[in-house]
């Protein structure tokens, strides 16, 4: 059946290319909020064209108040899912064509979103076509959900589980291959000092930031592990108005806790208010987990090379939707492309991500 399968996305290739370049076209950086749409009008406009082109191909969409929508297939107790998002950071500067023209060169697709994450999302979307248009029976439903705020707070998921249950496991082509079993917690920290007391604070800014390892050594929190390597400090906010402060965030191995690295930079620097503004924890799955095997055997079928399971210093939907691994899209060597300018991704790893995204979920809801 999987070769079936990798048949039959190879015969709706075409036709997936040219929906993923009309729905990157669309603007969907997130704007000012308005009436039913609570991302802006460019969110809305894309979550709108999402769904109408997944009610075209047959599938029963669902839009859960404009902050997110899905597309299913089956109906169960339980649900298999893949969660991408159809928000963009911004365009900026240094793009040899306009950035929401679709515009194709030699194979590659250039576009804002083409990669982060239109075009991963979108190829979930088709891999499931494949396998609707193959009549497969499947023991669990399948949900391709579109989100619409992951790249500025994850509202659309706080909506969406507020509504809907979790699914039973599925995952977010919104990172790298091979399956990332493991994502570091990510906390943000704030450290408080007073307007008479100038020198002091900028002293510890001096010593214990801007002039230290980005390890956190000197906040004793120097922490790492085999798995996730090194603890790390950066995205440095400093705020002067008022009584000075300065905020950073902490990506840390699964290996320690948020609450031993508050209490250890605390006792570091006691003359100072220190605050946990945020905090997600780590994420990180068994390795033998039903989840984590199906997806090495996926990428490795469709592939050919070694899917050995992996860690990420990133962030995804995976933070808080349970059940759910990062899971492509970029291929190992490919770094650097999402929030550039010329944000690119082949026709050719389009097509092979279908394939990947169809073997696994079938392959999971069966």
């Amino acid at each position: 059946m999987e070769d079936i399968i990798l048949k039959k996305v190879d015969d709706i290739a075409e036709q997936m290319i040219k929906s993923i370049i009309e729905i990157v076209k669309i603007d969907s950086v997130e704007t000012a909020p308005l009436e039913n749409a609570p991302f802006g009008s460019g969110v809305k406009a894309a979550l709108d064209a999402t769904l109408d082109l997944a009610a075209s191909l047959g599938f029963v969409t669902t839009n859960i108040d404009n902050y997110i929508g899905y597309a299913s297939y089956g109906k169960s107790k339980n649900y298999i899912c893949a969660i991408g998002h159809l928000d963009v950071v911004p365009v900026g500067t240094g793009w040899k064509q306009p950035p929401f023209s679709g515009y194709v060169e030699d194979g590659v697709i250039y576009s804002r979103g083409i990669l982060d994450n239109k075009g991963p999302i979108l190829s979930c979307l088709f891999a499931l076509y494949a396998l609707k248009e193959l009549k497969l029976e499947l023991a669990h439903e399948i949900r391709i959900i579109f989100g619409c705020d992951e790249e500025s707070g994850f509202e659309d998921l706080k909506y969406y589980l507020s509504k809907e249950r979790p699914p039973l496991m599925g995952f977010t082509p919104d990172c790298k291959y091979p399956v990332v079993y493991g994502e570091r917690g990510r906390a943000i920290i704030k450290i408080c000092g007073k307007k008479d007391r100038l020198k002091e604070f900028f002293d510890l800014v001096n010593n214990y930031i801007l002039n230290a390892k980005n390890n956190g050594e000197r906040f004793n929190i120097d922490f790492q592990d085999q798995e996730f390597g090194l603890l790390e400090v950066r995205n440095y906010q400093l705020e002067l108005d008022g009584d000075p402060s300065i905020q950073f965030s902490v990506s840390y191995p699964a290996s320690v806790t948020v609450e031993t690295i508050v209490n250890n930079i605390k006792m570091v620097v006691s003359n100072f208010e220190v605050n946990l503004v945020g905090n997600y924890d780590p994420v990180k799955f068994p390795l033998k987990c039903k989840l984590v095997k199906t997806l090495v055997h996926t990428y490795e079928k469709v592939t050919g090379d070694d899917g050995t399971p992996v860690t990420t210093t990133g962030g995804t939907y995976a933070k808080l939707m349970p059940n759910i691994v990062p899971f492509g899209p970029s291929f190992p060597g490919q770094k650097g492309i999402g929030h550039q300018p010329n944000e690119w991704m082949t026709i050719e790893d389009i097509i092979t991500n279908a394939k990947i995204y169809a073997l696994s979920l079938y392959n999971l809801a069966k």
